[in-house]
């Protein structure tokens, strides 16, 4: 039993000494096929932002490779792209590029990556077919030097490959702005904008309509928004008036406002440009102030109030219309006065009829007042009320003396003690 024991231990021991020893593959020949495209569309518009997606592939192959026991394996196969970085360049397309170099790592042969690249194409780039350069660096293992059955050398070539990528740039229409006047634009009211709008494009625009939108925190709001011009060819331009108001709260200033087209491109797609932000004049609001001294009137009269009006504002008012409240205790019965035209700097004097009530009592009072007016496009508009101070009074005595309604009383005493007089004397 103990010989059957090691006799089958010497014959495992020889079979592993005639099994042939493990074999290794030496690759002799092979490097990277490197090759870059555009993952999506390759079209774009002027003025465009841009995230291109760029896929890299390596279709490179190993062709001839030997395999026996001597050889050590490698780590790396010659058809690897190791440590790829890609950079992309401008080259002759009117594009700005913003992103870096990008490292993508190791490409093995039949694999593909991607980078993606964030651009703007020109505003006013002009059409047709540019190349962008996309800019492989990588290294591959060139060769490989086996010392002995244990150790191995290896030696990189370092590879920088440029390759175009190309892309279309579309025509379209582009804008330009200038000569902007407003006209009877004032805060509070009604009126024009005129400009003048250029075809700085490369396209061709049918049916095209100039648009005027509101801008963001603008106190302008346009009110005729739309211009159609028709025909819009490169280089052409196109003066159009729009009409717009200003809401009360704005001020004398500056505002932005945007003008862009509506138009039927060369494919007969209808299609917007990029609006334009522009800035427009706004005069101040039209506003009056009483500039009279108060009037004085006395409990139980009927008289005359005198109310001196100014423009402060900065344009005209048409045919202006005064009214006052008469509340308690004024009463009347013309409570109107037409003013006319007033314009920036003038003064005009509106009268009205009051009453004051007998018991009425001794202060001064503030009376409503407001004036109705046309702007320059006819639209009615209202002014803020103003108050106007009538100082009711006691009566003096040389007010006593000229007041209408004692002296009446007075004449009829004296009639009536004359007739008593003459009454007595005949009898």
């Amino acid at each position: 039993m103990k010989i059957a024991n090691i006799l089958a231990i010497f014959l495992i021991c020889a079979s592993f000494a005639i099994l042939p020893a493990s074999a290794g593959t030496k690759y002799m020949s092979g490097e990277p096929e490197m090759s870059v495209a555009i993952s999506g569309t390759n079209e774009f518009e002027p003025g465009e932002d841009i995230s291109l997606t760029v896929t890299i592939q390596n279709t490179g192959t190993s062709t001839f490779k030997i395999i026996q026991s001597d050889i050590v394996d490698r780590d790396d196969k010659p058809d690897t792209a190791k440590l790829v970085t890609v950079a992309l360049d401008d080259g002759n397309a009117p594009v700005n590029i913003k992103t870096d170099p990008q490292m993508i790592g190791d490409v093995d042969s039949g694999a593909s990556k991607t980078a993606t690249f964030n651009m703007k194409v020109d505003k006013y780039a002009a059409p047709g077919m540019y190349n962008l350069v996309a800019t492989l660096k990588y290294k591959h293992l060139y060769y490989a030097e086996q010392t002995g059955t244990d150790s191995i050398k290896y030696i990189y070539k370092d590879v920088e490959l440029p390759l175009n990528l190309q892309i279309k740039i579309k025509p379209d229409l582009q804008i330009e702005v200038s000569d902007i006047i407003s006209d009877s634009l004032n805060v509070g009211t009604e009126g024009y904008i005129t400009m003048n709008v250029k075809n700085v494009g490369h396209e061709e625009g049918d049916n095209a309509i100039i648009k005027l939108s509101k801008a963001e925190g603008s106190a302008i709001v346009p009110t005729d928004s739309s211009v159609f011009v028709g025909k819009f060819m490169p280089g052409e331009t196109k003066s159009v008036t729009f009409k717009a108001s200003v809401s009360n709260d704005g001020e004398a200033k500056n505002y932005p406002v945007l003008v862009s087209v509506d138009y039927k491109n060369s494919d007969g797609d209808q299609v917007s440009s990029d609006a334009e932000t522009v800035g427009v004049d706004v005069g101040g609001k039209i506003e009056f102030e009483i500039v009279s001294d108060s009037t004085k009137l006395r409990p139980g009269q009927k008289g005359e109030v005198v109310i001196v009006y100014k423009n402060t504002g900065a344009t005209t008012a048409y045919n202006s219309q005064a009214r006052i409240s008469a509340v308690d205790p004024f009463t009347s019965n013309d409570d109107t006065a037409f003013l006319g035209d007033i314009e920036p700097g003038e003064t005009v004097k509106g009268v009205y009829e009051v009453s004051v009530s007998s018991d009425a009592t001794i202060k001064t009072y503030g009376v409503d007042t407001e004036i109705r007016y046309r702007d320059s496009l006819d639209n009615s508009q209202i002014s803020d009320s103003m108050k106007a101070q009538i100082e009711v009074s006691k009566a003096s005595g040389v007010s006593i003396l000229t007041n209408p309604i004692l002296i009446t009383i007075v004449v009829f005493v004296i009639l009536g003690a004359g007739y008593f007089v003459w009454k007595r004397r005949k009898n």
